[in-house]
């Protein structure tokens, strides 16, 4: 499974990427918007774990960017702002949503449960 991890936080993400690589899992990262589009321009993903509030480009308008590209590739909301409102738009863009700081195994379940509940 290939994952793109998105977030302005540049420890978070890559301390993020290299857990679920040690866990077997193929994960790249980015700390902009405009890189993870290279990136996804580049690789097929099977889900996204986007930072909603990012400098520039939000979640929400890079998710939209990809999905129009990549239709078939899923997505996960991660903030550590949250707000009703985040969740609520979120909640409708993605999968899931979750709160930083995400407990590893918990972030792993949810992309397991997003990418392989659309294979059925």
């Amino acid at each position: 499974m290939r994952i793109l991890l998105v977030d302005d936080e540049a420890e978070f993400v890559s301390t993020l990427a290299e857990r679920l690589t040690m866990r077997g899992y193929q994960a790249d990262y980015s700390i902009t918007a405009g890189n993870a589009l290279d990136l996804a321009a580049k690789h097929l993903y099977d889900v996204a774990v986007l930072d909603m509030k990012m400098p520039g480009t939000s979640g929400l308008e890079l998710q939209a960017r990809l999905a129009e590209k990549h239709p078939a590739m899923r997505f996960i909301f991660l903030t550590g702002h949250g707000s009703e409102d985040d969740y609520s738009a979120g909640s409708r863009q993605a999968a899931h949503y979750l709160v930083k700081p995400v407990d590893i195994n918990t972030l792993i379940a949810k992309i397991n449960q997003t990418v392989f509940a659309n294979d059925r």
